[in-house]
């Protein structure tokens, strides 16, 4: 997935919204940033790595990794009773699991690490290019990406309905 994981996550954010009566600001935001965090590995992948690892290895690719981040700050905020930010972690764990399931669709996501090496993936999108990124953009997949990117449009366009 290249363009489409801020689009999905402002889909999911404002799901989560209209679902909790939370119209906040900055639930929504903490929900985009959220979105596209895992890809922050990319800064480490590009300029200490070199490109030696395949980003989906890092820590920031791996869904029990932030399973356990989360069930940590729930249990910090349970204890400090801090239930007014447990909104902000629900949809942060949200859209970090929807990253990886949108990762995992053309690309390896290891669900189980560090338990198991199996990576999955739906689809394998084979190198067909000079450069890798026209294998993906041009590859079928990315119209899902398009599809995604149509309807976060559509939605964002549409005025929010206020729950009371």
């Amino acid at each position: 997935m290249f363009i489409a994981h801020m689009p999905a996550g402002y889909l999911l954010t404002r799901y989560i919204q209209r679902k909790t009566g939370n119209q906040s600001r900055h639930v929504m935001w903490f929900g985009l940033i959220a979105s596209i965090f895992p890809d922050i590995d990319l800064l480490y992948f590009f300029l200490v790595d070199r490109r030696s690892t395949e980003h989906h290895h890092y820590v920031t690719h791996l869904p029990l990794a932030w399973l356990a981040l989360g069930a940590t700050a729930w249990l910090v905020m349970s204890i400090l009773k801090e239930r007014r930010y447990l909104i902000f972690l629900g949809v942060a764990l949200a859209n970090l699991m929807l990253h990886m399931v949108l990762d995992s669709i053309a690309a390896t996501i290891y669900w189980l690490a560090p338990f198991s090496n199996v990576g999955v993936d739906l689809i394998n999108v084979t190198a067909h290019y000079d450069w890798w990124v026209w294998s993906f953009v041009l590859h079928w997949t990315f119209m899902l990406e398009i599809l995604i990117i149509i309807i976060a449009l559509h939605v964002g366009t549409k005025p929010c309905k206020k729950t009371y």
